[in-house]
């Protein structure tokens, strides 16, 4: 089957930074089989504008992935097009963005992946943010599993640097359905099984 143009171009971009964050990281990975395969929601912890890219060299290159990415990067001009041709997918923070949440479902339905930051921001290891919920309503919705990835929100150049892949879960549907109180649980719950993927980095 051919590879669609989206996916072709985000291959390349991947051998190009594949190549150039080894040099500038000596990046390695932990817990690659543990990436499904078809649809997943990807859920990394996020503190930098080079966490995008690391996720992507950590899943691999036969994971293709559209990020969920601010309404505000696809005004920029040398970048939007470029994250538009990757298959990104744009978010309004300020709404119920109800476009964010079609553009997803699309994708999951095809087999492919989706990536959300769940903190919704760049956060350093000293702040506390809370979790937004949109990830796991939509890997309820979509019944797909959820996979937790830790980056180290330090990056010193030339260092190693261990990106860690978690074991998939799935959010179980329930008969009642849930409030906004229940979702920001499984938020607050996703988030603590990223950050303790911090401990297979540093063992």
């Amino acid at each position: 089957m051919k590879a669609e143009p989206a996916y072709r171009f985000y291959r390349r971009c991947f051998h190009i930074a594949r190549v150039l964050f080894s040099m500038l990281f000596f990046y390695k990975v932990k817990g690659r089989e543990n990436v499904p395969d078809g649809a997943a929601m990807v859920c990394p912890n996020h503190s930098s504008y080079f966490d995008p890219i690391l996720v992507s060299l950590a899943l691999g290159i036969e994971h293709y992935v559209h990020y969920v990415a601010k309404i505000e990067l696809f005004n920029v001009p040398f970048l939007s097009p470029l994250i538009r041709k990757l298959g990104a997918i744009s978010v309004d923070r300020n709404s119920s963005d109800i476009s964010t949440i079609k553009a997803s479902l699309k994708y999951l339905k095809k087999g492919e992946k989706v990536a959300i930051f769940p903190e919704g921001r760049r956060a350093t290891a000293d702040e506390e943010v809370s979790a937004k919920y949109g990830a796991v309503k939509l890997a309820e919705r979509a019944g797909v599993p959820v996979v937790p990835i830790f980056v180290p929100r330090k990056k010193p150049l030339f260092r190693r640097l261990w990106l860690v892949v978690g074991e998939p879960y799935y959010i179980q549907a329930q008969e009642t359905k849930r409030t906004a109180d229940d979702y920001a649980l499984l938020a607050d719950s996703l988030m603590e099984k990223i950050e303790s993927l911090n401990h297979a980095a540093l063992s």
